[in-house]
């Protein structure tokens, strides 16, 4: 009798949804807030920097739980940052030559995907305990979690505050800079940021009221 949990059993697909929702690592685990701060004042780098995330969590939380019954529980933290590194590292080559100009709007921050807390922490928590394909399933959905996040933030900080999105013109084309509008200067300073992503989480926690309780 095969007792194998189905690939795409309710359990998983949980993997994958609730950290878009009730357990985002950002809105109510409050991780990962820093790349939110440096790199959303344009979309394009946002959605690139969230892309980048999700295939170094994915992968590394694969590589880790697949070599956890293998690794000495005291040089653990270093194994994970040497998996987490070297993905970092080759996804950095991978924007170098492929998106180049963008890698340059990155700068260093690509490189602090290594000390993100949100991918140590799921190597830490889940993949350590967890086979590899719930492992990849959690990597995907927490990282598409933060960076769900992200782009949101950068979607209002670059409309409100270029007057752009993607560095298309859109509220000129929408003419509402005949309106008298004018771009919103504070939306590309860093502390609208964290006043945009305190918003998100107000308007997440309204609509889950169960989230004011357990957090």
């Amino acid at each position: 009798m095969n007792d194998k949990e189905p690939l795409f059993s309710s359990k998983n697909i949980k993997l994958l949804t609730g950290p878009l929702n009730k357990d985002n690592p950002i809105t109510v685990q409050v991780l990962g807030i820093c790349s939110a701060l440096a790199i959303t004042v344009n979309l394009k780098p946002s959605v690139v920097m969230a892309m980048a995330v999700i295939a170094v969590l994915a992968v590394s939380n694969v590589v880790i739980s697949l070599l956890r019954k293998y690794i000495p529980p005291r040089i653990r933290i270093i194994v994970q940052l040497t998996v987490i590194a070297s993905m970092v590292i080759l996804v950095d080559l991978i924007l170098k030559a492929f998106a180049y100009d963008v890698s340059r709007q990155l700068s260093v921050f690509v490189g602090l995907i290594i000390t993100n807390c949100i991918i140590m922490g799921r190597l830490e928590a889940f993949a350590m305990a967890n086979k590899p394909w719930q492992s990849f399933l959690d990597g995907i959905g927490n990282a598409a979690g933060y960076g769900i996040i992200l782009i949101i933030v950068a979607f209002f900080r670059e409309l409100l505050g270029s007057g752009t999105l993607w560095d298309y013109p859109v509220l000129e084309k929408l003419g509402i800079y005949n309106t008298g509008y004018s771009d919103n200067g504070l939306m590309i300073l860093p502390p609208m940021a964290l006043i945009t992503v305190g918003i998100i989480i107000w308007v997440q926690r309204s609509k889950n009221r169960d989230l004011i309780e357990t957090h």
